[in-house]
């Protein structure tokens, strides 16, 4: 199945039903009075993040979601009935934005978080309503009231531990198979990974951590270079970022030193913030290397491009020395605070539009300015 990891949608709340406007009419029983009801209110629209989830790829077809419309009230004091919601499951880690105002409405940060996007509108008001000491047979009745309507934008980043990152080719996708159960592409060519691609690395008995793979980045990428900067957005909820570099290029004139700083400064120009997360050097395919060769050739390298905080020579395609990478990173993941989620304030779920106080308040406005144009007109 292929990844998507954005969308556009329109989502459309329900409208109010409409008030009614009847009289009681029983045998024996004269001039009844007023039992219009009450129309109910539209269904809302709500998204939640569901970690059987992992595209949006259900919202690439289907675009439009339109909670139901609240049933018109009935005689007899009959209240419609209110519309049903919707409820939109979306993967972890989607971000979700009103695309006419660029508010970000909500980040479904962890599994089962729960947002309202739409409201739906308030059902209208019965005739029943408005009786009064001097308005025994009131015919007035309000309509029930739009529904939110919004554009969205849906932005899926992946929620991982640890981010790979490099040039195509370095060898990304063959060490994610080397570490995980995760079955990337692996070509001798570029951009074999056109998708981020996730997998659990499991070190100890419940102790494990998730790696992302995402499409290699190159230099130029701010300018819309190879795939651009398109699927950096997945690294940005990482704890820790490894930027594979390929020690022994198959193209004579490729400079290892060169490339790792050009990815860096792609990487600078993108985010700052994400460049400036924890970042490991890994030294990639030390097997093609001779042995009595590799010591001179990674000296050289660190000393080119500056030896950082954090290292690791490793061969991905025979696991050479990714052990004891993957239980430093371990080690360090479990070394950061873990992330405490806020329990989810109390929605408002309460529908669009005035309160049935303000409508009758108005209502009876309108009745006196009403009642004063009358007199007016009689005194003419």
């Amino acid at each position: 199945m292929k990844f998507f990891d954005e969308a556009r949608i329109e989502v459309m709340a329900g409208d109010g039903g409409n008030g009614a406007a009847t009289f009681r009419r029983e045998k024996y029983i004269p001039k009844g009075g007023p039992d219009g009801g009450d129309g109910g209110h539209g269904g809302h629209v709500f998204a939640v993040a569901d970690r059987n989830i992992n595209t949006l790829v259900d919202f690439r077809y289907t675009r439009m979601f339109r909670a139901e419309r609240g049933e018109n009230g009935g005689s007899s004091d009959c209240y419609g009935k209110g519309g049903e919601d919707i409820l939109m499951r979306m993967p972890v880690g989607t971000v979700i934005t009103d695309l006419e105002t660029g508010e970000r409405i909500a980040d479904l940060s962890h599994d089962g978080k729960q947002v309202l996007v739409a409201r739906g509108g308030r059902g209208g008001l019965g005739n029943l309503h408005f009786k009064s000491s001097t308005n025994r047979a009131p015919r007035k009745k309000t309509m029930g009231q739009v529904g939110e309507r919004k554009s969205l934008y849906l932005e899926l980043k992946v929620v991982a531990d640890v981010g790979l990152l490099g040039l195509p080719n370095a060898g990304k996708s063959t060490f994610i198979r080397s570490v995980s159960a995760a079955k990337p592409k692996v070509a001798d060519y570029p951009f074999t990974t056109l998708h981020p691609n996730l997998g659990v690395v499991r070190t100890d008995a419940g102790r494990s951590f998730v790696i992302a793979d995402v499409p290699g980045l190159i230099e130029g990428a701010a300018d819309g270079a190879g795939l651009g900067h398109r699927f950096l957005r997945h690294l940005s909820r990482t704890g820790a970022l490894l930027h594979l570099v390929d020690i022994a290029p198959f193209d004579p004139e490729a400079d290892p030193v060169r490339d790792a700083k050009a990815i860096v400064a792609e990487l600078e120009k993108y985010d700052p913030e994400l460049a400036a997360k924890p970042r490991w050097l890994i030294i990639n395919k030390i097997d093609l290397v001779q042995p009595e060769e590799r010591e001179a050739r990674i000296r050289a390298f660190l000393d080119a491009y500056g030896e950082p905080d954090r290292w690791f020579a490793i061969s991905a395609i025979n696991g050479e020395n990714t052990r004891p990478l993957i239980f430093a990173l371990q080690d360090y993941l479990d070394s950061l605070p873990k992330p405490e989620y806020a329990p989810d304030p109390e929605m408002d779920l309460s529908p669009v539009g005035l309160s049935d106080e303000e409508i009758i308040a108005q209502a009876g406005d309108e009745d006196e300015a009403g009642d004063e144009d009358d007199a007016d007109t009689e005194q003419a």
